[in-house]
This record gives structure tokens, sequence and C-alpha cells, in this order.
């Protein structure tokens, strides 16, 4: 073009409607594309040389020149990746090291019925006598190869309760694997592949601490069983908390395609190192809508070495109940900081008493580092090992001061040897506290109560229905306070049990056959 004037493209003789609009967005795409080539713009002379080239090259040639400037948009030329390497080179290493992860586990189903006006209540389950049939449910997701001598990271849910779990490689490969360990609370699993196989392509762990906002990851796993898919998106948010997947949470988001089957699958920055272990999506469909959360890799890692170290997570332990400070309590405790948590319980005889913590306490940091908020002080908290001395800042009666506190080892539930009842009823319980009130929401309305921490699948206690989060106030009639009154109630029992438990702010009954 020589210069730039308005113009109205004109249909040509004979077009119907589709085809005049084609021909005008054909004509006003070459126009556009002709624009960028020759440089016209309002306020941009061309100099005549250049203008003179540029109105002897042919429309094709203009078209080339126009689609080569848009070959490399924007933020692909500022990828951060390694001298000498491609976004493909960075995408192909990364599917070589993600593995393909297959299980089989028995479950119990439900037999399909007309609803009647009890519902689903286990107990009208049981003297009707409703069968409950055996099925075997298989399952997919993803790994990620860790180390050269075959350490699998993946996702809790994937592997939990798996009676047999198959691992692909991406070379096709099939391989059988071992839980080495597994952390419900924070949805990760550790597997080792068993057989013989050469060196393994491993991935490195990044510093998930450092991702930006906007940094462009990708999400590397098996959607729906296709292999060595990957897809691209930016981080759009750190430190997601409160979301209600798992207890402890401390979330990446990310824009990434993540589908179900991408869970235990890598999220990877632009370097080819591992961020994150992608885990759950926010969906109201159950398909991708635009939001995905992987674990962070520092957090990953930390969880990893401690349960192939110990075959559990060893998490620190402080004994205090907390909740974030807002304004009006900010107010009403006359303190100046904007972010931080309240100390609103003390638990006796634990690491926050003998340090001297009180209630109303205010801790605005931890070891120098400003504490945002609730849920990231649990995580701080739990991923310092038991025995560190952390130097907590807080605020009291208005002034601020320092308390160093030698943490405790917090008792995973999943460790805990399970009592010879309750390994006869197939579940294991635990006295209230204000851990479980938290980690299962259970109603301020129950004051006491044993409760369900874990049921084994196929157990007489799955059978009749429970849960963990339950919180049994009755067994056989007689109330139950906590471990010991629950122990002594069903430990006189013979045959089934009946249990009145606390579901959701709801009493129900359960027979334990």
């Amino acid at each position: 073009m020589v210069g730039c004037r308005q113009g109205v493209a004109r249909a040509p003789m004979g077009c119907g409607p589709w085809c005049w609009r084609r021909g005008l967005g054909v004509t006003v795409l070459a126009v556009a594309m002709s624009g960028l080539v020759a440089g016209c713009s309002a306020d941009r002379s061309v100099p005549a040389e250049e203008s003179t080239r540029a109105a002897g090259a042919s429309s094709a040639e203009r078209v080339m020149r126009a689609s080569s400037l848009l070959a490399t948009p924007a933020w692909a030329q500022s990828l951060d990746l390694p001298e000498g390497s491609s976004l493909s080179d960075v995408a192909e290493e990364a599917v070589e090291r993600v593995v393909n992860i297959s299980t089989n586990r028995l479950v119990r189903a439900r037999q399909p019925q007309a609803r009647g006006p009890f519902g689903n209540d286990p107990l009208f389950d049981h003297f009707f006598g409703r069968p409950m049939p055996e099925r075997r449910e298989r399952s997919l997701g993803s790994g990620v190869i860790v180390s050269a001598d075959g350490l699998v990271l993946t996702n809790n849910h994937v592997v939990q309760d798996a009676e047999e779990i198959r691992v692909t490689l991406s070379d096709g490969t099939p391989l059988t694997a071992e839980v080495v360990g597994t952390d419900p609370p924070s949805d990760l699993a550790v597997l080792r592949l068993q057989g013989e196989f050469e060196e393994l392509p491993w991935m490195v762990f990044g510093d998930s601490d450092r991702l930006r906002l906007g940094e462009v990851v990708l999400a590397v796993g098996n959607p729906f069983g296709l292999d060595g898919t990957v897809t691209m998106g930016i981080v759009s948010a750190k430190g997601r908390s409160n979301v209600g997947i798992v207890d402890y949470e401390d979330f990446i988001q990310t824009d990434a395609s993540i589908n179900p089957g991408n869970s235990g699958g890598a999220l990877i920055n632009m370097r080819g190192e591992l961020v994150g272990i992608n885990t759950a999506i926010l969906s109201r469909s159950g398909g991708y809508q635009g939001i995905g959360f992987a674990i962070p890799s520092r957090m990953a890692q930390s969880l990893m070495q401690s349960l192939v170290d110990h075959g559990r997570v060893v998490r620190g332990y402080l004994g205090v109940a907390i909740q974030d400070l807002d304004e009006a309590l900010a107010r009403a405790l006359d303190v100046d900081a904007r972010q931080g948590v309240v100390i609103a319980g003390v638990e006796p005889d634990t690491p926050a008493q003998a340090a001297g913590l009180r209630e109303g306490d205010v801790v605005i940091a931890m070891d120098g580092q400003p504490v945002s908020g609730a849920s990231p002080f649990r995580n701080q908290i739990a991923l310092a090992p038991a025995g560190t001395v952390v130097e907590l800042t807080l605020i009291r009666d208005g002034r601020e001061q320092t308390v160093p506190v030698t943490l405790g080892e917090r008792e995973d539930p999943a460790s805990a040897a399970v009592e010879p009842v309750a390994d006869a009823l197939g579940l294991r319980v635990e006295s209230l506290t204000s851990q479980h009130r938290e980690r299962f929401r259970i109603t301020p309305r129950v004051e006491a109560g044993a409760v369900v921490v874990e049921v084994l699948p196929g157990s007489r206690a799955a059978r009749a229905g429970l849960r963990p989060g339950d919180v049994v106030i009755e067994a056989n009639r007689r109330p139950v306070r906590g471990v010991d009154a629950f122990h002594a109630a069903v430990g006189d029992a013979r045959g089934q049990v009946l249990v009145r438990v606390v579901r959701g702010g709801a009493a129900l009954f359960a027979v334990i056959p």
C-alpha cells in the first residue's frame, strides 16, 4: 500500500449473503495485514523507497510477510526458556517424565432403589436387608518420576485403597508400583516402581515460591486416559486455601487445562522444572472450566521426603486454635496490625502452653516472615519438623514481643495404631478436639464425643455407612464423650452395635452388623 485511506469493500456480483460476508472478511483481513507490512498508521509516515517496494509486492507476498510477523506472539517472546531450547523441547522432555497410573480396587455399591420416606438411612438398610453388592472399580491418573531409581509422586486419591497399581511409562513400558507412603491431609502419595527397568529420566524440582502471577506454565498428564497430553496456561493465583479440598491447602491456581486423569500429573515452568502436582479443578460440570489447583513443589518435596524417611508425614505441632485477624477483631483487641492470626484457644500440655502463649495473642510473624492468615500459618507450623524452635512475633496487651516455641510432633491419625475393638469394626475413633472441629467442620453444638477418623473399605463400619467426620455421641444407648467411653460401650456388645452419630449438624442412628 502506498498510503492509507478509508474504503468500502463491495460484494461480487451474483454472490449470496454468506459469500458476501466471507468476501468482505477476506478483504478486510488482507487490508489489515497489508497495513501491518507497510507500517501504515495515523501518525507514522512511510519512507518513499519502502513504499515503492511495498507497492510492487504482490498481495500473496504481503500476506506471507504479515504471517511471519504474527507467528511468534508477544507472550511467547517473553518465555523464560533455557538457552538454545524451544517450548517444544521443554514439553517433549516433560512428557518422558510423566507416567500413566491405573488402579484396581474393590468397592461396595449401594443397590439402586426407589426412594422411600427414610431415604438411604443405614439403620433401615440393616433391618430390611437391602443388598450391598461388591464391584471392582478402575481409576486412572498421572504421576511424575522424581528420581532415577523409580520414585513417583502422585495424588493420594489416585491410589487410595488400591489393591493393584499399574504404571505405564511414556514409551509404553508397563510396570507395577508399591506405595511408599500416603498423606491424605494434603492428598499426596509416593510410589516406587517395581520390576526391571533402565535408569529413568526424572524431573527436577523447581522452587514454587518463586513463581509469579502471569508466569506461563505447562500441565502434563493423561486426561481421560489420553497419554502424554500437554496444555499451557498461566499462574492465576498463589497460596489458595480454604478451598475445602484437603486439610492442608496452599494451592497454585492455574488456567492450564486440567481434566479427569490429570490428577497427580506435573505442573512445570518454562525451564522444565516441577513446580506443582496437579490435584483438582473447580467446576460446575465436572470438566475443565478454567480453574485448576496444584500442590506447590515446595510443599510436595518436603512431604515426599518425610514419607520416604518415615513412611508417614511428621508434622510440627503447636497446640492452639486460631482464626484470621479481621477489622472487627483488630478494633476489639486494640491492635494496629492489618493481618495475622488470633489465638482463640490454647490446648493443655502442648508446646503453646509451655511457651506461655495465651488466648487473645495476635501472631503477626513467624521467624521474621509475616503471617498473612490462619491457613498459611497452619501450613508453616505443619511443615516445620518436630523439635524445631520457631520465633513467633505477637502482640499482647498492645505491645509487640517475640516468643520462642519448641514445636512438638502432631499425631498423624493415619499412622496411629488401630485399637483391637476398632479393628474388629473396621473404624478408628479419637476423642473430639479443636483440631477435629477444624478438620471436619464439626458444629459447636456437639460438646463431646468420639470422632470417626478412619473407616476401612469393606468393613462392618463401612457397611453401616459410617464416614470420617461422624461424631459418635451414643453407643448401644450409652452416652459417649470420648474414646474410652466408646470402647467401653462397644466392648460389652455382643453382635451388632447401635450407634448414634452427628453428621453435618444432624443426628442419625446406624447399626454396625
